[in-house]
């Protein structure tokens, strides 16, 4: 069964997430969405990607089920740096790739928004990180990508309290460009991207080249130095507690080790 169903339309690729029931990230998701870019760019037929889940969620976060196997310190570095290769991948793809947000996008699910050039979102969909709600800390680049968009205060904010903020609010501080409501935004993301597709595609790759000039040069140290700190930090006390009781749907006994 396919964990991401592919077409292309009118020159528009879609990929739709299909991990119920919340569009979980697995590893197994995250290697898929790879080959599928290899694949949009080796058939040369797409202008523009759309990336949406099906169900209720776009992604309520990455798979914790999956992290609980593994063992070491360097197996969740691993992981996060695996994660954040892919991230990047899509952050400077040759085509522009729209975030369709509908229900929440949380810890990794949010990751993969962020990465994507344009993000549009139901007025209500729960977006943020919640991951020290769970002992541990972002492992997909959220640490570095959240503050670009909304600022270092905000980030702090969001971040260490692990509560999610609104569609609406997103809009509000930027993180992302617009929202609709539940039943307008699949209409709104089709036109904004047959718009983007009507375009010249070697214009439209020389843009994609050109942005990302615009960012920090740190980025690239910022994620290795969190994908490190991720690392260790599963290893803890605290992040065992917090995903067991995550697990468990209880609350957490955070003994700060």
């Amino acid at each position: 069964m396919s964990v991401i169903d592919f077409k292309v339309e009118k020159k528009v690729a879609y990929l739709n997430l299909k991990s119920p029931p919340a569009n979980a990230l697995s590893s197994q998701i995250i290697a898929r969405l790879d080959e599928l870019l290899t694949k949009i760019e080796t058939e040369d037929e797409a202008k523009v990607v759309v990336l949406q889940g099906e169900g209720k969620f776009f992604s309520a976060g990455a798979d914790i089920k999956e992290f609980t196997s593994l063992q070491k310190a360097s197996d969740y570095e691993s992981l996060a740096k695996h994660g954040q290769d892919i991230f990047n991948r899509i952050e400077h793809f040759s085509l522009p790739v729209i975030a369709s947000i509908h229900g929440a996008a949380l810890g990794g699910g949010l990751e993969l928004a962020m990465a994507c050039h344009i993000r549009y979102a139901t007025v209500d969909a729960k977006i943020g990180l919640p991951e020290m709600n769970l002992g541990i800390i972002p492992g997909f680049a959220g640490t570095q990508r959240l503050p670009r968009y909304i600022g270092n205060a905000r980030a702090y904010e969001m971040i260490l309290t692990g509560e999610p903020i609104s569609g609406k609010q997103a809009e509000e501080w930027g993180l992302v460009n617009r929202v609709f409501e539940e039943e307008d935004l699949e209409k709104a993301v089709l036109q904004l991207a047959e718009k983007i597709a009507s375009k010249s595609k070697p214009g439209i790759n020389r843009i994609m080249q050109l942005i990302p000039y615009a960012n920090t040069s740190q980025l690239t140290e910022g994620m290795k130095q969190e994908a490190h700190l991720f690392g260790g930090v599963f290893g803890s006390a605290d992040a065992k507690e917090g995903v067991s009781a995550f697990m468990e749907k209880r609350a957490a006994q955070f003994q700060d080790r």
